[in-house]
C-alpha cells in the first residue's frame, strides 16, 4: 500500500473544525464493525474462545516526526536514514539532504466480551518525508485532532489497600472500549450520579483513509 498518494486527504479544509460526537460515533461504527477493505490499516476479525469471543481491531496509534537524511539513491528511490527505509525519491532529494519523516504507529486491540482489553503495537514506520519541520507538522496535527465531547459514565468506585483509599471512574469511549482512570475526592462526588462525563479526546486518522479513525481518552475536560 502506497501511503503517500493518500495525501490529498490532508487538504480537507475547515473539516477539523466541524468534529462533533455524531462524527465521531459515525467513525467507530465504521471502525467496530467488520470490514472488507484490506487496503486500510483498520481491520477487525474475531477469536474464539472457551469462555469468550474477542474482537481484534488493528487501529492507528500514533504519529510522530523525526529528522533524518537522505542516503544512497537508487532509480526514482532513496535509501532514508537512521531506519534505511527505501522510499520514493518524490522530492528529488539529493544524498545527503536533509529530510523531516512522518512515521506512523498502528495498533492490534484485543476485546473481549467482558470489555478488556489488550494492546500489541506495532514498530514505527515512515511514510512521508518533507523538506521542512513545519510542513511536516502541519500534516501530523491533521491526523492528530483534540476533541472535547462528552461519553457514557459507566461508574465510579472506590478500592481500599493498607488503610488508602483510591477511587476510579470508567467510562466508555466512542469506540465501545471502556477505560478506568483514577480520580480524586473532589471529582468522585461530582461526578458519583451523572450519566455522562465530558471528556478530551484524541483522534488518530488513517493516514491511507481518513474518515477512519480511533479515539483515545486524553483527559477530563472539565
Amino acid at each position: 500500500m502506497n501511503r503517500d498518494s493518500s495525501s490529498a486527504a490532508f487538504h480537507r479544509k475547515g473539516l477539523f473544525s466541524k468534529l462533533t460526537l455524531g462524527l465521531t460515533l459515525a467513525l467507530m461504527l465504521i471502525l467496530t464493525g467488520c470490514t472488507s477493505n484490506t487496503d486500510s490499516v483498520l481491520h477487525t476479525s474475531r477469536t474464539t474462545g472457551e469462555a469468550t469471543e474477542a474482537k481484534t481491531v488493528r487501529v492507528p496509534w500514533d504519529y510522530k516526526i523525526v529528522e533524518g537524511s537522505v542516503g544512497d539513491l537508487i532509480d526514482s528511490d532513496m535509501m532514508v536514514l537512521p531506519e534505511y527505509q527505501l522510499m520514493t525519491n518524490d522530492g528529488n532529494y539529493a544524498t545527503g539532504d536533509k529530510v523531516w519523516l512522518l512515521q506512523f504507529m498502528d495498533a492490534e486491540m484485543a476485546t473481549d466480551n467482558n470489555q478488556r482489553n489488550k494492546v500489541r503495537l506495532s514498530s514505527w514506520s515512515t511514510i512521508k518525508t518533507y523538506k521542512t519541520q513545519d510542513a511536516a507538522t502541519k500534516d501530523m496535527n491533521n491526523l492528530k485532532i483534540a476533541v472535547t465531547t462528552d461519553v457514557d459514565l459507566v461508574g465510579v468506585y472506590k478500592t481500599e489497600f493498607k488503610g488508602e483509599t483510591r477511587n476510579f471512574a470508567v467510562v466508555e469511549l466512542p469506540s465501545g472500549n471502556r477505560v478506568k482512570q483514577p480520580i480524586d475526592d473532589k471529582r468522585y462526588k461530582e461526578i458519583e450520579k451523572k450519566k455522562t462525563v465530558s471528556v478530551q479526546l484524541e483522534e488518530i486518522h488513517d493516514y491511507a483513509d481518513y474518515d477512519l479513525a480511533y479515539a483515545k481518552f486524553r483527559g477530563w475536560a472539565k
